[in-house]
């Protein structure tokens, strides 16, 4: 995915120092390879261009001390040791020598390799026997990379359902069911990634209790294992669609790679498609279809697609991009009953239909903490720390309920940028960290060549405010409720949407 396209000066033969501004960053390349250095202070760093996630510009990106933040999907590297400090990059960048010569800052040559010893540059304070992570998703792979990266040395074991795990869920709506992308990206890393680590995947065989006294786990086949400390992370189940089914009729739901892999092979069968739900995953399924040369049909009860996230501006807006692809929209409708070939309507309309795609929510899997006895309140209940009600035991992800210091108010979402990064936290935090999870909720959707970028959370608002033109896919839309900004979606400005964050961080950070 990394581009490696060589632009911008040659850093190996050096810039003037007066070209680097404090607080400034250039692309360059060196030795054949794409090169960024930035200047903070008196000092200048060097690294790979390209955020090892997505391949996303660094140079466009957000300079933030000695931070650099990917301007594509907000991941952040440290610019002292090129690791990997926030979600969703998982690997570091290389780093680079920089040298001050006769008035030129000059890029010397690649340092050797090595991962560094902690992301917070501190042993753990506890070193819990053993830890225990339910779901290998977002939340559960990064919660488990992490506490390797902090120099944890107890065991590490991952359970999961899915014998699959863990892989990059959200492409499995986007470029990978268009078929833009193979299935090689897919994988988070190769099991070899794991092994390395010591970190123990238990897959196909899910946990089916859990005792929070004693940190006990007992699994599908009768076995049971006791853990130091657990961390939930079971994710969310797709909301099935309850309408009368003719027998030997597919419904497809999209969670899964198994999920997403049925989805193609059934696509290349069809030639008409209908999706029921306008949420973002009908919409991008909507799209990947589209893409493959189906005539897709969406099915939704509101009035216009993702108006309750979006607003209406960017909701007449997302849905004139699909018509203009062709796709078809039956707006203020439910399905009735599914047919073979065909989709029955609730106002008695009939639509053709080879392939059904339902994506109309999910619901959190909450089974696991309710058995255990934790606190739930539509959501694990968490403090700011990512602990339950259970001493010991910590939840991330779609799950966990938290306070959140921007809005004030409890808060559950179902992002895969923000499950990675509770899961970071909840990880240090299991060694004793004592860290607050303060991240700003962001996420991001593709729709054909529109990409849509979204810092914040903002559950309503009295007031939007548009900067830009919507129809040219070039704007700035805020959420405001009670004269403050709860979110800020982008189009066309990723490097605002990068600003927008930091300005809810910042304000996160003031007193009182």
């Amino acid at each position: 995915m990394e581009s490696s396209e060589l632009t911008g000066p040659d850093l190996g033969n050096g810039i003037a120092e007066s070209e680097l501004a404090d607080g400034s960053m250039i692309q360059g390349h060196a030795a054949g390879e794409p090169v960024l250095v930035a200047r903070t202070g008196d000092e200048v760093f060097a690294v790979s261009a390209n955020c090892t996630h997505y391949g996303g510009p660094l140079a466009e990106g957000l300079l933030v001390g000695t931070t650099v933040r990917c301007p594509w999907h907000h991941a952040c590297f440290d610019l002292r040791t090129g690791a990997a400090i926030r979600a969703p990059a998982l690997n570091d960048v290389a780093c680079w020598s920089v040298e001050r010569r006769n008035g030129k800052i000059v890029v010397a040559g690649k340092k050797e390799s090595s991962r560094p010893a902690s992301v917070s540059g501190k042993p753990p304070r506890l070193q819990p026997a053993s830890i225990a992570i339910v779901g290998a998703g977002a939340a559960g792979n990064a919660a488990a990379e992490m506490l390797r990266r902090e120099r944890y040395t107890g065991s590490v074991t991952v359970f999961d359902s899915d014998r699959l795990a863990p892989y990059d869920r959200p492409n499995l709506s986007k470029d990978y069911l268009a078929g833009n992308a193979p299935e090689d990206w897919i994988p988070l890393h190769p099991r070899s990634f794991y092994q390395e680590r010591e970190i123990e995947l238990v897959l196909d065989n899910p946990v089916t209790g859990l005792d929070a006294a004693a940190r006990r786990l007992t699994l599908a086949d009768g076995t049971s294992r006791d853990f130091g400390a657990v961390l939930l992370a079971t994710g969310a189940s797709p909301i099935p669609l309850d309408v009368p089914t003719a027998d030997g009729v597919a419904i497809h739901y999209l969670r899964t790679l198994e999920d997403s892999r049925a989805i193609i092979a059934a696509s290349g069968e069809s030639r008409r498609a209908v999706v029921i739900g306008a949420s973002f995953i009908g919409l991008e399924v909507a799209a990947s279809l589209s893409s493959r040369g189906l005539e897709v049909h969406v099915v939704a009860p509101e009035s216009r697609p993702l108006e309750k996230v979006l607003g209406p501006q960017l909701g007449d807006f997302i849905r004139g991009v699909h018509e203009k692809h062709g796709v078809k929209f039956h707006l203020g409708l439910t399905a009735a009953s599914v047919e073979k070939g065909a989709v029955v309507l609730s106002n008695g309309e009939r639509l053709a239909a080879d392939l059904v795609v339902a994506g109309i929510g999910v619901r959190p899997n909450l089974q696991l903490a309710e058995q255990a006895g934790l606190t739930v309140d539509r959501g694990v209940v968490v403090n700011a720390f990512l602990e339950t009600s259970a001493k010991g035991v910590y939840a991330a992800g779609d799950i966990a309920r938290w306070p959140d210091a921007h809005t004030g108010q409890a808060m559950r979402v179902e992002h895969w940028v923000v499950a990675e990064r509770m899961g970071q936290t909840a990880a240090r935090n299991m060694l004793g960290s004592g860290e607050r999870f303060v991240a700003v909720p962001f996420f991001w959707s593709d729709h054909y060549d529109v990409a849509i970028r979204y810092a914040g959370h903002a559950e309503k608002w009295d007031e939007i405010q548009v900067d830009g033109g919507i129809a040219d896919g070039d704007c700035a839309v805020r959420y405001r409720f009670g004269g403050k900004t709860m979110a800020v979606a982008t189009m066309g400005r990723d490097r605002e949407n990068l600003d927008a964050e930091r300005a809810m961080e910042l304000a996160m950070a003031e007193p009182g």
